[in-house]
């Protein structure tokens, strides 16, 4: 599944990092695809939440959802990440993850033996919108 505008996140939100760097021409600046998610019908999007998230070594998330698109990029350690119903995923540094919105979400787990770092972004459709929901054992 891919989402171009994750990229544009990506490169906006390193657009505010740069000091007064020499610029460069455009031909000379790499840029890597990581990730793109078809979002099926069209999608309101009015705010983006962007957070960065570090588990504990062996920490594992409980069932969840989210209301609102999500997506994001793990920085460090590897992660077990399952949608219900779909086979796992392992994900280490520079891998994207896609969580389509209220789909729950298995295993979201840090297999590290040290913490597990991710940056996500919340596609909200307003502003204070809550971006997710733990679900209790049935």
């Amino acid at each position: 599944m891919k989402l171009p505008i994750l990229l544009f996140f990506v490169c906006f939100s390193l657009s505010f990092a740069q000091d007064n760097a020499k610029a460069v021409p455009v031909s000379a600046i790499n840029r890597k695809e990581l990730f793109t998610a078809v979002l099926g019908k069209e999608k309101s999007v009015s705010n983006v939440k962007v957070v960065e998230v570090t588990m504990g070594k062996k920490q594992r998330a409980p069932l969840h959802l989210h209301p609102c698109v999500t997506m994001g990029v793990v920085t460090e350690g590897v992660i077990t990440f399952q949608i219900e119903g779909q086979p796992e995923q392992f994900l280490k540094a520079g891998d994207t993850f896609f969580e389509p919105e209220n789909v729950r979400i298995a295993k979201f787990n840090n297999e590290s033996d040290s913490t597990a770092k991710f940056v996500v972004f919340y596609l909200l459709k307003k502003e204070g919108d809550f971006t997710l929901q733990v679900i209790e054992k049935e």
